[in-house]
């Protein structure tokens, strides 16, 4: 386990800004503590530093996981955020896409969201711009990328995809035995 490099860094957060944009401070200096990030295995832990010192103590070798997984480098050094991420960026996301109840199973079955499913969406929310989708009772269920504008998707064709899907909770059960 090892801190991050600042080309890492820089990969990581532009990741994350996309999500919660200059949020990303108030994910390090937290009220109960000091929190970092730290990679093992290509995938990025988030602990915090109270715990960094116990894990010390274990060997590489013989250490799984640590603290949150936040996502994983893929062999060609992209950034991939894991939904193990949703319960630390879903407080501070800038643009939300809410779902309506028939098309919330479908999202969670790993499917892009339709206009016909869309429940509310944050105004001015550009294209391609990560967003962190909700049920219409406020429950996070995972994250995307907006396919329209907000003002496209006022005029789009129900069958119209306006979310891409990234990942959602759903990812807990379809790959249980990936996730570390």
């Amino acid at each position: 386990m090892r801190p991050l490099t600042d080309e890492e860094t820089k990969t990581m957060f532009e990741k994350l800004s996309k999500y919660i944009g200059e949020n990303i401070k108030l994910l390090i200096d937290r009220p109960d503590g000091t929190y970092c990030f730290r990679l093992h295995n290509d995938r990025v832990y988030y602990m915090s530093e109270k715990i960094l010192k116990l894990a010390t103590n274990i060997s590489r070798d013989k250490l799984v996981s640590v603290g949150t997984c936040f996502g994983k480098f893929t062999k060609t050094q992209k950034f991939r955020l894991h939904i193990t991420a949703l319960d630390f960026l879903a407080p501070y996301a800038k643009f939300k896409v809410w779902v309506k109840p028939g098309s919330e199973q479908s999202f969670l079955y790993g499917n892009h969201i339709m206009k016909s499913g869309l429940g509310r969406i944050t105004e001015n929310t550009s294209q391609y711009q990560g967003v962190v989708v909700y049920s219409m009772s406020d429950v996070p269920l995972g994250f995307g990328v907006a396919a329209k504008t907000t003002q496209e998707c006022r005029k789009v064709d129900p069958m119209a995809i306006v979310v891409f899907h990234q990942a959602d909770i759903g990812e807990y059960i379809r790959s249980e035995d990936t996730l570390t």
